[in-house]
């Protein structure tokens, strides 16, 4: 079945949902304990076993399409910097000078075919190649293939580039995204132009995915936003290996689809459904119609905290001040919303949960996504060696 056509099948059975008044539901309930939201030797498994092993968002390819691009960047805690090498490849590497310790460059993005340390002048390559030592007859001796950057294992692929923070770590990013691969490159986001970004601070890691997994919540918690454009509590899911596609039906989802030819429903997203699209353990991913919005979460630095990043690209680059000053406004708009109305009602789950208040969390039927994503972290974190991913 092509990209296409599996795309229209689901827009199909979101319609379906609609005109039953059904959703895509699991066998039964789930509990997971409350404390998977707040122990600090759970998180510390967490942060060792997924986020120190796996490939991580670290940049979109339209952050940084030129040679010579760069951008440094704390993720983890740990100061990273990726660069766009002149043959067009990418590198990523410790932003951390290996004469004293210095950060090389100020979070951010930038340009630059040589990286000077601002504290002693050493010089790098931009892919981490020690190129020389500040006044060196004074100095002494260095080995500069010693004191070469920390390189980190690094790939391109589907418009965004993916770093792993253990160094010497092998990453296969086709076996790692399976099908999302697929769906990510069907929008060559590799030719995007990149918007600018917005940061805001939530709660747990897993209380913000939580949020982007389900439409249960619309109605109470977006009642002017959300709500009025699509159904609450009515959701399709797809498992593309430990990611999912998750479909929300427009509440016009029957005017806009009763207008198309059913052959073209599949290349017809955002009219009368749109996805999100997550990306295991820590991407979200809305296409809107007038931008496209491309979460980071960043855990941390304690079991209550996360940091994200929302990044924002669309196909063309403004065609003028008013465009560019519309593209500022949604973004500003966007984020205000996930960070008001998402963020803000995660950070107050958050004090429920320490509150002691309950013991577990349950996930109802409705919540296949949550459920699927839960079952995934604790496969991730066995011990067993028999145990095999879950199915959703």
């Amino acid at each position: 079945m092509g990209y296409n056509e599996t795309i229209g099948k689901e827009a199909e059975k979101m319609l379906e949902y609609v005109e039953t008044g059904t959703t895509d539901c699991a066998d039964g309930t789930m509990e997971i304990p409350a404390s998977a939201y707040t122990d600090p030797a759970y998180f510390a498994r967490e942060m060792s076993e997924i986020f120190m092993k796996l490939p991580l968002l670290a940049a979109l390819t339209a952050e940084m399409p030129n040679p010579g691009d760069y951008k440094a960047m704390d993720l983890m805690g740990k100061p990273i910097l990726i660069t766009r090498k002149t043959d067009g490849s990418v590198a990523a590497m410790l932003n951390v000078c290996t004469h004293r310790g210095m950060i090389l460059k100020p979070e951010g993005h930038g340009n630059a075919k040589r990286l000077s340390c601002p504290y002693h002048g050493w010089t790098f390559l931009n892919d981490g190649k020690l190129l020389g030592v500040a006044d060196p007859q004074k100095f002494g001796p260095v080995c500069k293939e010693e004191r070469n950057l920390t390189t980190l294992p690094v790939v391109e692929a589907g418009g965004v580039i993916w770093v792993c923070l253990t160094p010497g770590m092998e990453i296969d990013i086709e076996a790692h995204l399976g099908g999302m691969l697929d769906d990510l490159n069907s929008y060559k986001l590799d030719e995007w132009h990149y918007c600018g970004s917005r940061r805001i601070h939530g709660a747990n890691w897993k209380i913000a995915y939580d949020g982007y997994l389900e439409g249960y919540h619309f109605a109470a918690a977006h009642p002017e936003t959300i709500h009025p454009r699509t159904f609450s509590n009515i959701m399709h899911f797809t498992a593309l290996g430990p990611h999912m596609r998750v479909g929300y039906p427009q509440v016009r989802i029957k005017e806009a689809l009763g207008a198309l030819p059913r052959e073209s429903w599949g290349s017809h997203e955002n009219e009368g459904f749109d996805f999100v699209r997550t990306i295991f353990p820590n991407v979200s991913i809305f296409f809107a119609p007038e931008i496209t919005q491309v979460a980071q979460l960043i855990p941390g630095p304690t079991p209550d905290k996360n940091t994200t990043n929302l990044l924002f690209i669309r196909r063309a680059p403004p065609k003028d001040a008013e465009d560019a000053a519309g593209i500022e406004g949604m973004m500003d708009w966007l984020s205000e919303v996930v960070d008001r109305e998402d963020y803000g009602v995660g950070l107050q789950v958050q004090r429920g949960m320490e509150s002691g208040a309950i013991k577990t969390v349950l996930f109802g039927q409705n919540e296949r996504g949550n459920q699927y994503f839960h079952r995934t972290i604790d496969y991730m974190l066995s011990d067993d060696p028999a145990k095999t991913m879950p199915d959703l």
